[in-house]
């Protein structure tokens, strides 16, 4: 693991950034638009792209925790410890949630006997048996759950907008790509 000697975010991590944004955005457009899953709803349609969507997040996820723990970037000195700590504990929550709402979808696929994909390709093993009752559970707590990341992801944008148009230091455009950060 190399240590956080640079305050900029390299090119990988921005494309991470980015991607898990366009996904999670597009998860959220879709999950919205998607019928509401009861005992008869079809793995098809746009709920077949929920799931497809969710295996994606997962493996993205996955490769955006790895790159962030082997590239770690430090955090700007001009920040008031507060700052970095609040900072730090977002990102956490971040990557917790998405870990939570995509396992707990997992395990939701899983009660209703349909294959998850990883990146739209391997079927992962079922997270629980066809039918199990603590995975009918998980999808009712996914859903809560999908409200809470979009309000701490709704704080870290107004965040970053807040250091880039107020306090006008280099936050933002440090994930910025092509942006000296």
């Amino acid at each position: 693991m190399s240590q956080p000697n640079d305050t900029s975010y390299g090119l990988p991590a921005q494309a991470l950034h980015w991607l898990m944004a366009v996904l999670l955005a597009a998860q959220y457009a879709v999950g919205e638009l998607m019928p509401h899953i009861s005992g008869r709803t079809p793995n098809q349609g746009l709920v077949a792209w929920h799931i497809v969507l969710g295996g994606v997040i997962l493996g993205a996820l996955l490769v955006q925790a790895v790159w962030r723990v082997t590239h770690p970037v430090r955090q700007l000195d001009t920040l008031p410890a507060w700052q970095q700590k609040l900072a730090r504990a977002a990102h956490a929550g971040l990557y917790a949630l998405t870990a939570a709402i995509t396992l707990l979808g997992w395990a939701a696929a899983s009660f209703r006997g349909w294959d998850v994909p990883l990146f739209g390709l391997l079927a992962l093993p079922a997270l629980a048996a066809k039918g199990t009752p603590w995975a009918h559970t998980a999808g009712d707590v996914h859903v809560v759950l999908v409200y809470v990341l979009a309000g701490v992801i709704a704080l870290h944008v107004a965040a970053a907008l807040y250091h880039h148009f107020g306090l006008r230091d280099r936050v933002l455009t440090r994930m910025l790509p092509l942006a000296k950060g």
